[in-house]
């Protein structure tokens, strides 16, 4: 555990490491008669053949992985799944992480900046103890923004004020980048539509095989019928349907929450303090 209720792990995996970029994904099974589920892959090192994940306790099958210990196995890691994020030279580029996407934005805003953009970073978070790896992103970031809701760290504030954070650019954006909930992704997206700043999100959806079969990862984006899994998961933000998404992520809400709440108490679950359950 890193901070509260958020957890980073990283696996031997050659093969994986080997071919991953950023903006990729993997399934995970835990163990032989779970579940598998998505994961952005948020760090790599290919000499060593590993992978870092920072992933949220939020039902059964994350609570399994996160109470793995070093030297534990997997029974399924299969990737690097979906498309890269498109990666080129666009000016100054603003990437946007808050949860779990604070990780998952560091490799996209690692090859941005390998690709000679200017990398601005904002970080949000309800509370300063709910930060990390700024340092990471500090070292590929020409400017860090950070935002928490109750203004122990950085400005009091979260995603609304990013209307404010684009007014105090001088300079102009010419891409915006979210990663984390689908709330963020959202918000962000409608911010940044009355400037007409190209926003890219990378989708989080229901998957099973990961691999354009199953349909379980379809969202609707310009009109159209897309599978994240293998169109994405990075969209355009504009043009996504975020009201279908957040109803197909509801889904199975009771299901994955309960077997958690039912089986560990609090104190083991969130280091004392309160679960933090929802994003939003």
């Amino acid at each position: 555990m890193i901070v509260p209720n958020l957890h980073q792990i990283t696996v031997e995996a050659p093969d994986v490491a080997a071919a991953v970029e950023a903006g990729q994904f993997v399934i995970i099974r835990p163990v032989e008669d779970g579940e598998r589920i998505p994961l952005t892959v948020s760090d790599w090192d290919r000499e060593n053949g590993t992978i870092t994940i920072v992933f949220m306790n939020v039902g059964k099958t994350t609570d399994t992985l996160s109470s793995l210990t070093k030297g534990s196995s997997l029974s399924t890691v299969v990737g690097p799944l979906g498309k890269t994020m498109d990666i080129d030279h666009y000016g100054t580029v603003l990437c946007i992480g808050g949860c779990y996407g604070i990780a998952s934005i560091y490799p996209i805003a690692r090859a941005l900046k390998q690709n000679g953009n200017s990398v601005i970073t904002m970080v949000e978070a309800r509370s300063g103890y709910l930060l990390y790896w700024l340092d990471k992103l500090r070292n590929v970031s020409d400017r860090m923004v950070i935002f928490t809701r109750d203004g122990s760290k950085g400005s009091k504030g979260h995603i609304n004020r990013l209307p404010e954070v684009l007014s105090a650019i001088k300079t102009p954006i010419n891409r915006v980048i979210v990663n984390g909930c689908n709330y963020l992704m959202m918000r962000g997206s409608q911010e940044t539509r009355p400037y007409q700043i190209p926003t890219i999100v990378s989708l989080n959806t229901l998957m099973i095989d990961g691999t354009g079969m199953c349909g379980v990862c379809r969202v609707t984006v310009d009109s159209k019928t897309k599978f994240a899994c293998v169109d994405g998961p990075h969209f355009d933000g504009h043009t996504v349907d975020w009201e279908e998404l957040a109803q197909r992520r509801k889904a199975y809400l009771k299901e994955e929450v309960l077997p958690v709440m039912s089986s560990r108490p609090y104190h083991t679950q969130l280091g004392n303090r309160p679960p933090i359950i929802s994003q939003t």
